[in-house]
């Protein structure tokens, strides 16, 4: 099953990418339907973050996000696939000059999860040769895949999650950019609970550590997926001023308050299918 599936993406990069985004609204209505574990998943996490909300409205919003990320998954067969060529006309950077100012400089670019995160790691290798670190899929032959796809161009450094941040921080300190992604519920270690949407939310601190320990400068970059056939734009934004700041819990505080007022911009490409609330302060109930 999963050779086809390989397979199947492999034949349909080769559409025109308004055909394959109406592919991926179609599949991720699928997903929708068919998905009982994960649509709970998404209108658990929306019921809490958006208790203003009607519950049509946030039905409404779960599809629309699952058509997002429906769309994003069969377009990964572009990424892995398709020449640099038509990747360049695809996604067009906007924010260069803010990264190419910290050249010989430690550099952490806080990349959100939103549903263009992976066309923005390819984009930008492009470019330039980054590190990241990533989780194993259970399926071998996806996670192979997946390795294979993104490490493509360049001499960009993938690691797994089991290897830690050391080599990371080796890589960061021999110039190349750290494209890191820390909101997402990885448990209790290393992290503190702060607001994100008015919920109490575990929230790793590596951001402000790292950014002390290395002396980095933090960019945030988001990658936005465009209507139709209109591509992808990846954003990098200037240098956080004064940061890290005062304070661990401020510095964690402030990425995800900035996370949040990036979202409510596009709320229907966050990541809403991670269990993002699953750790919950002492006493409290699970949400799930």
């Amino acid at each position: 099953m999963s050779r086809l599936a390989l397979f199947l993406m492999w034949l349909l990069h080769w559409l025109p990418l308004a055909w394959l985004a109406a592919l991926g609204r179609v599949f991720g209505n699928l997903l929708y339907l068919f998905s009982k574990e994960r649509r709970h998943i998404a209108l658990t996490n929306l019921r809490l973050c958006f208790p203003e909300k009607t519950e049509a409205e946030r039905v409404a919003l779960a599809k629309r996000h699952f058509a997002a990320f429906g769309r994003s998954f069969l377009e990964r067969g572009l990424l892995w696939w398709s020449s640099p060529e038509r990747l360049r006309r695809m996604v067009r950077i906007e924010g260069r000059q803010h990264l190419d100012a910290l050249a010989g400089r430690p550099v952490i670019l806080l990349v959100p999860h939103f549903v263009g995160l992976d066309m923005g790691w390819t984009r930008l290798t492009l470019e330039l040769d980054m590190v990241s670190i990533y989780a194993n899929q259970t399926n071998l032959l996806f996670n192979a895949a997946l390795l294979r796809g993104r490490t493509r161009f360049g001499a960009s450094t993938l690691l797994s999650r089991q290897e830690g941040t050391r080599p990371a921080i080796k890589a960061m300190r021999a110039g190349k950019p750290f494209y890191y992604l820390p909101d997402m519920d990885y448990g209790q270690r290393d992290t503190i609970f702060v607001p994100y949407f008015g919920v109490p939310t575990a929230t790793i601190t590596g951001l402000s550590r790292l950014a002390r320990l290395c002396k980095a400068a933090v960019l945030p970059v988001v990658t936005r997926m465009l209507p139709g056939g209109a591509g992808y734009v990846v954003e990098i934004g200037a240098p956080w001023e004064d940061f890290p700041g005062d304070s661990i819990e401020g510095d964690t505080r402030r990425m995800n308050a900035f996370i949040e007022s990036v979202a409510v911009t596009m709320l229907e490409q966050y990541f809403w299918l991670h269990r993002r609330f699953k750790t919950r302060p002492p006493g409290e109930k699970g949400v799930y």
